[in-house]
């Protein structure tokens, strides 16, 4: 998302500055900036299922999917704006079929769907974004794996992308590891017995570590839990500089689990999306995934105090 940052303040520098004079010639004007129209630019304008079902239904209507190599005449910070606004407003059990007609839409040549490709990356699997949803990245992802555009190789990061997005889904068992303690003893995810387990992927001298560990300390709901057993605490260091990770032990909360992965299993079997530190779950007790991938406590409080189980 860092990017669309990036293309919203260029676009700002561009607005102040100098404006193309009225003698630009027709070569000029057909290079000109392109924009496209939603089917209602005010939302609130939408008073009936039938003018929402039009909404979605007509989304894209405008975009130029024909223009080919002059798909940077649009502005990306507008056509990224418009697609966050899309996959919110997309009704979920049609967001996949949605999401796969907009790729094939794409497909009209390599540089339209070399640009959707990285829009709807950065949108929705982008650590940072706020948007990130990895079930509506799978379908886009299944898409671009098997285009008829890309080649063997331009598909291998998809196809890599997509083995790691579909580990640990929302409602899934989460894959079990083994994890090293310590005092060298082994034990496995699986074998922890609570209502509820958080499992947090976590480095030393990691400062946004630092806050959700403190988050999750100092939350009295998820102390309540803790002090009654019914939920546990595991920390994992998932690297290699264990010499680190011993010198960091005293300063984790008394009463967690903290181990580290010894075999280094969980990168080369890749069997959790480690590309940004922390990365928080919540699962329940048969360890069905309750929470992916996330840093919200509040997330996590709210599914506890439901009392969600799978």
């Amino acid at each position: 998302m860092k990017q669309i940052f990036y293309l919203a303040l260029v676009a700002l520098m561009v607005a102040c500055g100098s404006q193309p004079s009225a003698s630009n010639n027709e070569e000029e004007a057909s290079e000109a900036a392109l924009s496209f129209k939603l089917p209602y630019d005010d939302l609130t304008k939408i008073e009936s299922l039938k003018q929402y079902e039009h909404y979605v239904a007509h989304f894209w209507d405008d975009f130029r999917f024909d223009i080919g190599d002059d798909v940077d005449r649009y502005s990306a910070e507008e056509v990224y704006s418009a697609f966050a606004k899309y996959v919110v407003t997309i009704p979920a059990p049609k967001a996949d079929s949605l999401l796969r007609t907009l790729i094939h839409r794409a497909e009209a040549s390599r540089p339209v769907l070399d640009f959707f490709a990285e829009m709807t990356g950065e949108i929705l699997y982008d650590p940072n974004s706020p948007l990130r949803n990895d079930e509506y990245y799978i379908p886009i992802l299944e898409e671009l794996a098997k285009s008829p555009l890309y080649d063997e190789y331009d598909r291998q990061i998809p196809q890599h992308t997509l083995h790691i997005v579909k580990q640990n889904r929302l409602g899934e068992v989460a894959n079990d590891f083994r994890y090293t303690l310590p005092n060298g003893t082994q034990h496995t995810l699986h074998a922890l017995d609570a209502d509820y387990t958080i499992l947090l992927f976590n480095n030393p001298g990691c400062e946004m570590c630092k806050e959700v560990i403190e988050e999750i300390e100092h939350s009295k709901r998820l102390s309540d839990l803790g002090s009654k057993h019914r939920i546990v605490t595991l920390a994992i260091y998932p690297d290699e500089d264990i010499e680190a990770w011993r010198q960091y032990l005293p300063q984790m909360p008394k009463g967690w689990i903290c181990g580290y992965d010894k075999e280094q299993t969980l990168t080369s079997e890749r069997l959790y999306d480690l590309k940004a530190i922390p990365s928080l779950y919540l699962l329940d007790k048969k360890k069905h995934v309750l929470v992916k991938d996330g840093v919200s406590i509040a997330d996590i409080e709210n599914i506890i105090s439901q009392g969600i189980q799978l």
